[in-house]
């Protein structure tokens, strides 16, 4: 079976699920009670079992942060719009460049560092963690589990995560099996308004900025209209791989409304939320640059660069994203980019060797030179050095 294949059998199964059959008819669920485990015997119980198998292979998982201050600071956010649920949440901070977080109905919870990238404050971040919070305490999982529960798409999800969970899986499983989950995890837009709403509410009862949430999703929009490409720039923005948290012009002017329409950022704050990604701002943009969407991951790049910070790690990722573009034009943009960089105190070493390198593509052999030398006198253990020794004597003096 083709990746393709695949893939559109997980799409097909998500749309079977949203299809198959009317919603069942039930009364607004409460808040759910906390520190409370359901029957294993109950539906809510088999939906916590496959909450379980998720957990567990995300633990396993190569992508988690370790950074014990980043982890403290995303917990203490959390705990502060969740107050309730704080002593059964389990916090796992993942690095995946996809803009995600969300909160399975076991407690467990993932944010991934491309929302940590994109949120200017930790203000935008509380409001992002109080939406996902607020599915997992109005139980919106469990809504949509008991929607689908008798069509094929749950029996596959309750296939596909016992093969899993017996050692059965496989590459083509795990994707079935992740685009199914992705169907129970799509909510409708009544549940993502009601997280909207009573996630600002969480927010600002916490002490955050009423206008965050519409200034981080107003971001995201502009994001995706400077894709490279058309068909992410006409759809609308979202906030996952999964497309399950689909983010509208009229949610955002919904959050302007209850703000006041404020989304100004306060400079203040946004300092202090960047001190605290700053160990993590390089690794978080080379993984992004790997999406291949190097328009987006400029406009990142150019939004954080307002606060003036960072200089030389942002010029060099800006430099990269230009490189490895490789459109018209884009080799010139690189080479500027790359002298924007080595003028900064924070540089990466390796701007000065891809400096090297553009400045000799554009035939500036002098340029090239100095940066070369200079990358081998600031990196005398480089691996590549033999390369960078072998790229300096073409630009040697004749």
């Amino acid at each position: 079976m083709t990746l393709r294949r695949i893939l559109t059998a997980a799409a097909a199964a998500a749309l079977l699920a949203s299809t198959a059959q009317p919603a069942l008819a039930q009364a607004q669920p409460k808040l759910r009670e906390a520190q409370i485990r359901p029957a294993v015997s109950s539906v809510e119980g088999g939906l916590w079992d496959m909450s379980d198998q998720m957990e567990n292979h995300v633990k396993a998982s190569a992508e988690v942060n370790k950074d014990p201050q980043l982890n403290a600071f995303v917990k203490t956010v959390l705990c502060k719009v969740a107050t309730e649920y704080c002593g059964e949440m389990r916090l796992y901070v993942l690095d995946r460049p996809e803009l995600n977080a969300s909160a399975a109905p076991n407690g467990y919870v993932d944010v991934n560092s491309g929302l940590l990238l994109r949120a200017a404050t930790e203000d935008e971040l509380a409001f992002v963690l109080a939406h996902e919070v607020t599915h997992f305490a109005r139980s919106h999982t469990l809504e949509r589990y008991r929607q689908t529960k008798q069509t094929a798409t749950a029996g596959m999800i309750l296939g596909m995560g016992l093969g899993i969970a017996t050692g059965g899986g496989s590459l083509v499983s795990d994707l079935v099996y992740l685009g199914a989950i992705a169907s129970l995890m799509s909510y409708n837009r009544e549940q993502e308004g009601e997280a909207d709403t009573l996630g600002y509410g969480r927010a600002t009862k916490a002490g955050y900025a009423k206008g965050a949430g519409a200034a981080m999703w107003s971001d995201v929009i502009a994001e995706t209209r400077s894709s490279d490409f058309p068909k992410t720039r006409n759809s609308e923005a979202r906030a996952s791989i999964f497309r399950t948290h689909p983010i509208t012009a009229e949610r955002v002017a919904a959050l302007q409304a209850m703000g006041g329409g404020d989304t100004a950022r306060d400079v203040a704050a946004e300092k202090k939320y960047r001190a605290v990604i700053r160990p993590h701002l390089a690794a978080w943009l080379k993984d992004d640059l790997r999406r291949r969407d190097y328009g987006q991951s400029l406009y990142v790049i150019d939004r954080l660069s307002k606060l003036g910070e960072d200089m030389g790690v942002l010029e060099f990722y800006r430099g990269e994203a230009y490189r490895q573009r490789r459109s018209e034009g884009d080799g010139a943009k690189a080479l500027e980019a790359y002298k924007r960089a080595v003028a900064s105190a924070d540089v990466p070493v390796a701007a000065w060797r891809e400096l090297g390198e553009a400045a000799r593509k554009a035939g500036d052999k002098a340029a090239a030179r100095q940066a070369f030398q200079t990358y081998l006198d600031r990196a005398p253990q480089a691996q590549d050095r033999w390369i960078v020794e072998s790229s300096l004597k073409t630009v040697q003096e004749s």
